[in-house]
């Protein structure tokens, strides 16, 4: 478990793709499983938009590599 940091940073070390809800997580201080379940439950219900943050936020937010 990280400790809860001033900005949003990608996780990588605990990220599965890009690091996006480890990142997430982090910065909110929420669980990181519930991130990931509430991204994939965002992505299943038909909001397309989640797949093209997603990306973006991963490919624009600056990454912790630890």
């Amino acid at each position: 478990m990280s400790v809860r940091s001033n900005s949003f940073r990608l996780n990588k070390s605990e990220g599965k793709i890009m690091g996006v809800c480890a990142g997430l997580a982090d910065y909110s201080g929420i669980d990181l499983m519930l991130v990931r379940v509430l991204a994939v439950l965002l992505t299943l219900c038909g909001v397309g938009s989640t797949i093209i943050l997603y990306l973006l936020v991963g490919l624009i937010a600056p990454s912790n590599r630890y």
